[in-house]
């Protein structure tokens, strides 16, 4: 400091240097090498098997949803439509027209029942500190 207080010029470039070496992020560890270290390395990294069996599981728990809504949910509610063969085939005539929407309902009921199950599993794993 000079002799008024005021921070020399080689002072304040010195502490400048301080503060950027601490804002500059360490950089990266090396990549592995060789194929098999690095498909470890990414295997490890992106948690590729975590993934496939979160989306093989997602697969068939939508597939076993969809046939609750379709052969147990939807006759159900077919009953009082009067037409409780088939709900997806379910359809009204208007203005010379043929409305299906029995397809649509059964989508939008497997839609709801697949978001309900989400929904209790993630509570459930929250609840027991699973996820």
């Amino acid at each position: 400091m000079s002799s008024t207080g005021v921070p020399q010029d080689d002072e304040v470039l010195a502490e400048l240097k301080k503060i950027r070496e601490l804002l500059t992020p360490a950089s990266a560890p090396p990549a592995p090498k060789g194929f098999v270290s690095e498909f470890k390395a990414f295997l490890s990294q992106y948690k590729v098997l975590g993934l496939a069996v979160a989306f093989i599981l997602g697969l068939y728990l939508g597939a076993l949803v969809q046939a609750l809504v379709k052969d147990l949910i939807l006759p159900l509610i077919g009953i009082p439509l009067g037409n409780a063969a088939n709900l997806t085939d379910y359809s009204f005539p208007f203005s010379g027209q043929s409305f299906m929407v029995g397809d649509f309902l059964n989508a939008l009921l497997t839609f709801i029942l697949v978001a309900i199950v989400i929904f209790l599993i993630v509570k459930m794993a929250n609840r027991y500190k699973i996820a």
